[in-house]
């Protein structure tokens, strides 16, 4: 199995979004109690893939989602992948289409697991927010993270030559960042002017 975000995986050459869940967005921030911004999608990414990237998993498909995944409820060994990336604080219940992990949720928010000891956007707010138009989501997340022509991952500050011409395309990757902290720890290096 590959992991490509908190909530989807690839099992053999099938890509499966995990059923009952939702993870953050990889390019989705969080908020510290310190009002400080920082790259919780691509945290929930790597804390996923350190569980199970690799791993023989079972997937039994529930239906089919509007982008062709297989939704599934997927298991390594007896262990139900999203019942503990729930219980685990690293998704959300996804109640909007299942109540299976409403329980893991509220333990998890209760006890401030993974991502519920942050302030948080919703991913389907978030989702929608982001897709609503190319500026920045969050007024205080103005840091571009372009994608060059030779694939390097490249962030532009504000103020910079090319930022006002630079655009970000989040159906390529492209994504918006709140700090210079955040860009980096995702693996994007900052644009030389």
């Amino acid at each position: 199995m590959r992991v490509i975000d908190g909530d989807t995986l690839d099992v053999g050459t099938t890509r499966v979004r995990l059923h009952g869940i939702d993870a953050p967005e990889r390019d989705q921030p969080c908020t510290t109690l310190n009002g400080q911004n920082w790259g919780c999608g691509d945290w929930v990414t790597q804390q996923v893939r350190d569980l199970y990237q690799g791993a023989q998993a079972r997937c039994e498909p529930v239906d089919r989602d509007r982008y062709g995944r297989v939704v599934a409820r997927c298991y390594v060994g007896r262990e139900d992948i999203g019942q503990r990336l729930v219980s685990d604080g690293l998704a959300f219940a996804y109640r909007k289409y299942s109540y299976d992990y409403d329980l893991e949720e509220k333990s998890a928010v209760v006890a401030d697991r993974g991502i519920h000891g942050f302030t948080i956007q919703s991913p389907a707010r978030y989702r929608l927010t982001r897709i609503r138009g190319r500026d920045a989501p969050d007024a205080s997340c103005r840091i571009k993270g372009n994608i060059s022509a030779k694939g390097a991952r490249i962030y532009h500050m504000p103020g910079q030559k090319f930022y006002e011409r630079t655009g970000i395309r989040p159906e390529h990757g492209e994504r918006w960042f709140c700090s210079e902290a955040q860009a980096r720890a995702s693996g994007w290096r900052p644009a030389k002017r």
